[in-house]
């Protein structure tokens, strides 16, 4: 019984991207927008904090889910929380094309083309419900 709910739980979980132009690809065929989320997994403070708060909630994976395709752009410090050679030039290659000053967290609302349409320059100062407000203002017809 736990595994079933374990394996439930892991089918309702978003996934996060780790490849900018394969989540493109998926955003134009779904016509999605694209959240990017640059984040300094085991050293910065606000980025575990937004994690925890709001994009890793059940309520923002239910929005999400529907209506995103997820981007995470990880630089951890720590020698065992190193992505791979490749991992590390996909999120280098995104850093230089929308984050150029190294921001964290920072955090990208993006059209299927790649366009920035709002931008959370640190810990957004909201909760879950209040975040998922300022994506859907962006949604086609409103």
């Amino acid at each position: 019984m736990k595994l079933l709910l374990l394996s439930l739980f892991l089918l309702t979980r978003v996934i996060w991207s780790g490849n900018f132009n394969e989540a493109q690809q998926q955003a134009h065929q779904s016509h999605k927008m694209i959240l990017v989320n640059f984040s300094g997994s085991d050293w910065c403070g606000p980025c575990i904090r937004l994690r925890k708060e709001i994009l890793e909630t059940t309520e923002f994976d239910n929005y999400a889910q529907d209506h995103l395709v997820l981007v995470r752009a990880d630089f951890p410090r720590q020698k065992k929380n190193q992505p791979s050679k490749d991992q590390v030039k996909r999120n280098e290659a995104l850093a230089d094309k929308y984050n150029a000053e190294g921001k964290f967290p920072f955090t990208l609302l993006l059209d299927e083309n790649g366009k920035v349409l709002k931008s959370w320059d640190g810990y957004p100062n909201v909760n879950t419900a209040q975040f998922i407000s300022e994506i859907k203002a962006f949604e086609h017809g409103n």
